[in-house]
């Protein structure tokens, strides 16, 4: 029986206007890194968070590695404020379903590779907070726990009470389909930029995945 759904955040509810990773790393990240005396290139930096090398690989360049990734969410929370002065963080028009989902008696739980904070910010931003009674960033005692590691997919599924085959995983990447089928769940691809291979279900927007939940429902 489904009971919950489990949800990424950064371009399946919310997305960014003009959002490139490398400009944004190189003009934000970088000189705030280099105020502390720390040189790292974009494509070392883009290996560390795409997972082929661990986030500690940083400590080879003479920071703690937890330091360095509270470094790049500061960063990033003060990148998404300036986002929102300028009108350039925007929901996706189908957000209100989650609204409904809420209606059919659902839980809800959003989880996110930005930290806490940043998350949090963007779902207050356009008042969705309210929909999700769990919501889980990346986890400091765990920088390697972050899509496509199941870490905080479990996580949340711990929290709601709940086994792997009683929720959905539902998302844009492939990071939020390995993770959603490293946990053991069913996966619902969005598929707003393409569909991504691995999915067990695929929706072209959350309206639509409002209507393949209560098919499950009925079954």
């Amino acid at each position: 029986m489904l009971r919950a759904l489990i949800f990424d955040v950064d371009e399946t509810l919310v997305y960014y206007e003009g959002y490139d990773h490398r400009e944004w790393y190189e003009k934000w990240v970088m000189p705030a890194l280099r105020e502390r005396g720390i040189e790292l290139d974009y494509e070392t930096y883009r290996k560390t968070v795409t997972g082929e090398l661990p986030r500690s690989y940083v400590e080879r360049f003479g920071i703690d590695h937890v330091e360095f990734w509270r470094i790049v969410d500061s960063v990033n929370l003060e990148y998404r404020k300036r986002m929102a002065e300028l009108g350039r963080i925007k929901p996706f028009p189908d957000v209100d379903a989650l609204e409904e989902l809420k209606k059919m008696g659902l839980k809800l739980a959003a989880v996110s590779n930005a930290s806490q904070e940043c998350t949090e910010f963007v779902l207050n931003l356009f008042n969705l907070r309210k929909y999700f009674d769990v919501i889980y960033g990346k986890d400091y005692s765990n920088l390697d726990g972050v899509k496509p590691d199941p870490y905080l997919v479990k996580k949340a599924l711990k929290a709601l009470d709940l086994r792997p085959q009683e929720a959905l995983m539902v998302g844009d990447s492939h990071h939020d389909v390995l993770a959603g089928k490293r946990a053991d769940m069913k996966v619902v691809n969005v598929t707003r930029f393409g569909k991504v291979e691995g999915a067990d279900y695929y929706v072209n927007d959350l309206w639509e995945l409002v209507e393949l939940v209560k098919e499950m429902l009925e079954d």
